[in-house]
């Protein structure tokens, strides 16, 4: 009878094992194909890309007159779509993660913001420019500008944000919770300086991955920054000014067929987004060593 159990034993043993290396061959596949697709188009982009970069390519604006065909408005007009859509989206993705986390009470309130978190993530970008177009730009008066294409943009970064935050505070152990308020301190003082530092890494990795976004958009910002391509002319005045980024550059050459200057701008944006990714690395390395 032991001598039956055994066998049974093995036996069961041996088609776990099977199952096992199976589903392991199946993901090292998984993994494989997923970084060979990723160096393809890095390798495609590039091959194509990289002839038409030069010093005259990167620091001059488009004009017909003078026959270049440069980039460097699109770079400034993304610069600043990073910077004004950042200075709204994340304090109020960050306050938000913080209140549903550490103030709110399970209840209907805290379901609808969470449900209305999850709804921005799943609307197309192509809606975002819509009702962008209709409140920021007719509504309130912007026009087609920066300033409206970054406000829309905040909308669309917002569950990025919110979510990686909430998560990020989560990780945080909850005996240095309540270790701070036993000592006496004041709960938002224990946010300030326990939870927030702790939860400061994949803070900072939500906050990239909404450049990654924001660099990356193009369909919501035609409706309301536009594609104009001209030199700012000074600093504060330029955000209420018309602006084509990047991904609108790009997409309005590839229309015109000027596809050696399409793979030109993709081959910027790669690097951009390799660069934030390895800042991102980078960062929370340091971090995780503090």
């Amino acid at each position: 009878m032991h001598k039956l159990l055994s066998n049974d034993i093995s036996i069961m043993t041996r088609k776990s094992r099977k199952k096992d290396a199976t589903l392991k061959a199946l993901i090292y596949f998984c993994s494989l194909l997923t970084m060979a697709v990723l160096f393809v188009i890095i390798f495609y982009v590039m091959v194509n890309g990289l002839p038409q970069l030069s010093l005259t390519f990167l620091t001059t604006a488009p004009s017909a007159l003078k026959h270049t065909v440069g980039v460097l408005p699109s770079i400034i007009n993304t610069l600043y779509m990073i910077g004004i859509t950042l200075l709204v989206a994340t304090p109020i993705g960050i306050g938000a993660a913080i209140y549903l986390n550490e103030y709110s009470r399970k209840g209907r309130l805290v379901r609808l913001i969470e449900f209305t978190t999850e709804t921005l993530a799943g609307i197309p970008s192509i809606i975002y420019g819509l009702f962008g177009s209709l409140l920021f730009s007719v509504m309130l008066g912007f026009g087609y500008s920066i300033l409206a294409g970054a406000f829309t943009l905040a909308l669309m970064v917002l569950p990025i944000i919110v979510r990686t935050t909430q998560e990020s505070l989560k990780t945080v152990e909850g005996s240095y919770r309540e270790a701070a308020l036993g000592v006496g301190s004041t709960k938002f003082y224990m946010i300030r300086t326990v939870i927030l530092p702790g939860a400061m890494p994949g803070i900072i990795t939500g906050i990239i991955l909404a450049i990654g976004r924001i660099v990356g958009e193009s369909a919501a910002l035609i409706f309301t920054s536009g594609i104009s391509t001209t030199m700012p002319k000074n600093f504060f005045g330029h955000i209420m000014d018309s602006g084509a980024t990047l991904t609108i550059q790009l997409f309005t050459s590839a229309a015109k067929g000027d596809n050696d200057v399409a793979f030109g701008i993709a081959a910027v944006l790669v690097f951009i987004v390799l660069a934030i990714n390895l800042m991102t690395n980078r960062m929370n390395r340091k971090l995780k060593k503090i």
